[in-house]
């Protein structure tokens, strides 16, 4: 659930992308809100940049893959706040520190922070398109392999709405080059 903070310092702070925004980093102290292999992998490509990366996870145990924790666990850089959640950002121009809340005591501390992380799943805001293409379980719109094609002629799609895997500005431009291509082929056989 977001936080009202958070709207205020997305981009002056916060991040839903560590390979985007890290290296602005750089020896600074950095929060990965989440628990599944995506914070994990955030927080090891963070300790390339970053003087201290924490993970904030709101429950007792971690939903990553055991390989993946183990592998943020042997990071000197890495330290946990398990089950904690942020109740606030704090801030002025950008993000300073954070309100953390212990889920199972209710205690409260204030943490200091250069930058949050949110690692916590992607919603791909494809309700709109539920009647016209297909999705899969999770609501990604389902394209052919190697494709930006749906199941709807003349329709495709592109980018965080059907990646699953990467989430990458770099990988939606390449699929929207992809998707360009095959609707103007598409248009030039209904000619």
């Amino acid at each position: 659930m977001p936080i009202p903070s958070e709207a205020k310092y997305y981009g002056r702070g916060i991040s839903g992308c560590a390979t985007c925004d890290g290296f602005f980093f750089k020896n600074k102290k950095v929060l990965v809100v989440g628990g599944g292999n995506s914070a994990m992998e955030d927080a090891l490509y963070l300790t390339r940049f970053a003087s201290t990366v924490t993970i904030v996870h709101r429950r007792a145990y971690l939903r990553a893959d055991p390989i993946e924790v183990d592998k943020a666990k042997s990071n000197p850089k890495i330290k946990w706040m398990i089950p904690w959640i942020v109740e606030e950002v704090l801030g002025q121009e950008s993000v300073t520190g954070a309100k953390l809340v212990n889920v199972e005591s209710g205690e409260q501390i204030e943490i200091a922070c250069d930058g949050i992380f949110v690692a916590i799943g992607h919603d791909p805001k494809t309700e709109a398109f539920k009647d016209i293409v297909d999705t899969d379980d999770r609501g990604f719109i389902v394209v052919q392999p190697g494709s930006a094609k749906t199941s709807t002629p003349g329709v495709f799609a592109c980018g965080d709405v059907c990646d699953r895997e990467y989430k990458q500005a770099v990988v939606a431009a390449g699929q929207g080059c992809v998707a360009a291509i095959e609707a103007q082929r598409y248009l030039g056989i209904k000619e």
